[in-house]
């Protein structure tokens, strides 16, 4: 027998091994991103979650009588020095107002789940806010007023916080959820995030956040009537 075979069969054999190791890991990984909500679904009434693309799960739902949005968006472009996970809440209900006003904490032009570098106009950042945050609006002249971004200025106390937007079609907060392991990614490019499922105890403050603000533009619009 030539010693090559043995040799071969070895070679097989790892080669299967290899290949099963990394179908269970990729079954794995796809069940936790499938997964990432799943421990915020008691906060919701009838919440329905659909995968996206990335395997990241996208779910709707109601809570204290109002339409929330939830997504995760990962986001490894080479540029960022950590591959992110972003969870967007979005509370999608119509407000009385006449232009979008969005703050981006650090902007950097390349946010890829925010439109805040199309807006035409850029604002100051009042004395309240970090000094980091960036304001933009389609139109300064028609934004609510200073006080109700005053009142909702600790919001970006957290540093996790990245992004507020209020719109007419809405109301939205963007929040850095996790970033990628430095060493892992750093030494073999692993940008596996999302192990993690996102949290009751993080997601509750960030309904409750919307639904005040929501409940703060209303009776700003009522005593301006």
């Amino acid at each position: 027998m030539s010693p090559l075979i043995p040799l071969g069969i070895a070679l097989a054999a790892l080669g299967l091994w290899l290949a099963f190791n990394l179908l269970r890991e990729s079954r794995a990984r796809n069940a936790t991103r499938a997964g990432y909500l799943d421990a915020v679904k008691p906060l919701f009434d009838g919440g329905e979650t659909q995968l996206q693309p990335t395997g990241f799960p996208r779910m709707t739902g109601r809570s204290a009588g109002l339409a929330f949005d939830l997504q995760a968006v990962p986001d490894t472009l080479t540029f960022r020095k950590l591959p992110a996970l972003w969870v967007l809440v979005t509370l999608p209900e119509a407000l009385p107002l006449s232009a979008t006003l969005d703050l981006m904490a650090r902007p950097t032009g390349n946010e890829p789940f925010s439109r805040f570098n199309t807006l035409p106009q850029s604002l100051p950042t009042p004395p309240d806010l970090p000094k980091d945050i960036a304001i933009r609006s389609d139109d300064a002249t028609r934004i609510p007023p200073p006080a109700l971004i005053d009142r909702h200025a600790d919001l970006f106390a957290d540093p996790r916080v990245k992004e507020l937007v209020l719109s007419p079609k809405g109301l939205r907060i963007v929040i850095l959820a996790e970033e990628a392991d430095r060493g892992r990614y750093l030494i073999f490019r692993e940008a596996e995030m999302g192990r993690t499922p996102l949290s009751p105890e993080r997601l509750a403050p960030l309904l409750d956040r919307l639904a005040t603000i929501r409940k703060d533009v209303l009776a700003l619009a009522k005593d301006s009537a």
